[in-house]
């Protein structure tokens, strides 16, 4: 028999063990992140602040999603979902944003 490739490894159940160097630099890179938005926040930007924060929370959840999540290593119908998961958030927030904007205050 023949031994498991990566593609045969991931339908067996088998978990994907990264090296902790990988989890120390998707740490320090969301640190990092944290530490962005933070200081984009104390300057104006008019309205490009909101803009700005989620960008960068996009990236940040991006990070998560691919990394902690192990979605980076997983099945593409995994992917799929991901995706279509993260494509809602979007237009959850393109809504809002519309209707924010186009209100007269």
């Amino acid at each position: 028999m023949a031994p498991p490739t990566d593609s045969h490894a991931a339908h067996a159940g088998e978990p994907h063990v990264l090296p902790l160097s990988t989890y120390w630099g998707v740490f320090f890179a969301l640190v990092a992140g944290t530490i962005l938005t933070v200081w984009t926040a104390t300057i104006d930007l008019g309205a490009l602040n909101l803009i700005v924060a989620l960008v960068i929370a996009t990236i940040k959840a991006s990070l998560v999603i691919l990394f902690f999540m192990h979605v980076k290593y997983s099945s593409k119908l995994v992917w799929i979902f991901s995706a279509m998961g993260f494509f809602w958030v979007v237009l959850m927030f393109a809504f809002t944003l519309m209707d924010f904007y186009t209100r007269s205050w």
